[in-house]
């Protein structure tokens, strides 16, 4: 069988060299004769591979020094807690719900203090990012939140929301490591590798100093405070080793690509054919207001039910894969990270082509 291209929002495709020389390294790490899938996490060779992984996105990110880096466990979903454990201070946060992931977020906090809204693009089932230049926000929270490429709706801030001051905090799952960004200009950066780092199972923080503290709120578990793990390098418990290992080897790949300018080079050249296509089709059609397009994941709609699921079907009998839409929008969606070929997204218009013409 030969590899399908793989359009999925996550876990999604991965570099094929990456995998291979996974593949090579499988039952020998480097003459450690045995598999990194079997090895300590407290060995030699493994703290060599999480540290040379951190030195790389370091690098990759220009993460300054006053800023940690943390391999976690959990998922995005957890850290929804963890934001508000570990930073509401004051008991009261804002919140930007452009999507899925933003208000499952926002319902979280509410758990531990008082969760503002700020903004909200709902009117329009998510399908743009409000204006952030003026936000009310109220004096005392303790920090701005927002999900900034939302891979179910398909929208990216462009531009961060103004926050008068107040901490950002981010969830970039769906855009880590697809284009350069300022850390400066967060105070907690985090996401999910399963969509363009490696497979499910890690969480990568990057979190300012200042803002890992003992100061936590009462009941937040060990595990789930972030000075328990800064304080020890993201050893403090069985990490996801072999996932980190992956992660790593991916940091090298993006680095030998020419590292984030040319990746997001990369990632626009493939939306642009895809999104090309998108405005000149007679069948299909775009969901996204322009201006707030994602680079990541592209929605789609052919404006019928039946004829969507047709395509979908015939899609993936041709070789391309996990094309339907999440199930709360429906139609489809083709995520297009760091991975994926260009000649994926040129051969996947190509089929769309096809398609339109025998089902107009």
């Amino acid at each position: 069988m030969s590899r399908v291209y793989n359009f999925s929002a996550g876990p999604a495709v991965l570099p094929e060299e990456v995998l291979k020389e996974a593949a090579e390294e499988m039952l020998d790490y480097q003459g450690s004769g045995q598999s990194v899938m079997e090895m300590s996490h407290r060995s030699k060779v493994y703290d060599n591979i999480i540290k040379e992984a951190e030195k790389d996105l370091r690098d990759l990110l220009n993460i300054p020094d006053n800023y940690k880096v943390l391999f976690l466990q959990g998922g995005a979903s957890q850290f929804f807690a963890e934001v508000p454990m570990n930073l509401m201070k004051n008991k009261k946060a804002g919140y930007i719900i452009t999507g899925q992931w933003a208000k499952k977020a926002f319902q979280e906090a509410k758990i531990y203090g008082e969760a503002v809204e700020l903004a909200s693009s709902a009117d329009k089932t998510f399908s743009y990012i409000p204006d952030c230049s003026d936000l009310d926000i109220p004096e005392d929270v303790d920090y701005v939140y927002i999900c900034e490429n939302n891979t179910i709706y398909g929208t990216k801030y462009k531009t961060l929301p103004n926050t008068k001051g107040h901490l950002l905090v981010s969830d970039v799952s769906s855009c880590f490591l697809s284009e350069p960004m300022d850390i400066t200009k967060y105070g907690v950066v985090y996401g999910g590798v399963q969509k363009n780092i490696g497979p499910a199972g890690v969480v990568i923080a990057i979190i300012r100093e200042d803002l890992i503290t003992d100061d936590v709120l009462p009941g937040t578990p060990t595990m789930l405070k972030w000075k328990t793990q800064a304080d020890a390098d993201s050893l403090y418990n069985t990490p996801p080793c072999y996932n980190i290992y992956i992660c790593g080897k991916v940091f090298k790949w993006i680095k030998k690509m020419g590292g984030l300018t040319a990746m997001k080079e990369h990632n626009e050249k493939k939306a642009k054919i895809l999104y090309d296509f998108l405005d000149e089709s007679k069948l299909f059609k775009g969901t996204v207001v322009k201006e707030d397009r994602s680079l990541m994941n592209v929605p789609f709609v052919t404006g019928n039910e039946e004829l969507d699921a047709k395509f979908v079907k015939e899609a993936a009998a041709a070789g391309f894969v996990n094309l339907k839409g999440h199930r709360t929008v429906g139609g489809m969606r083709a995520s297009i990270y760091n991975a994926m070929p260009v000649e994926g997204v040129e051969k996947l218009v190509e089929f769309m082509k096809k398609f339109e013409k025998e089902n107009a």
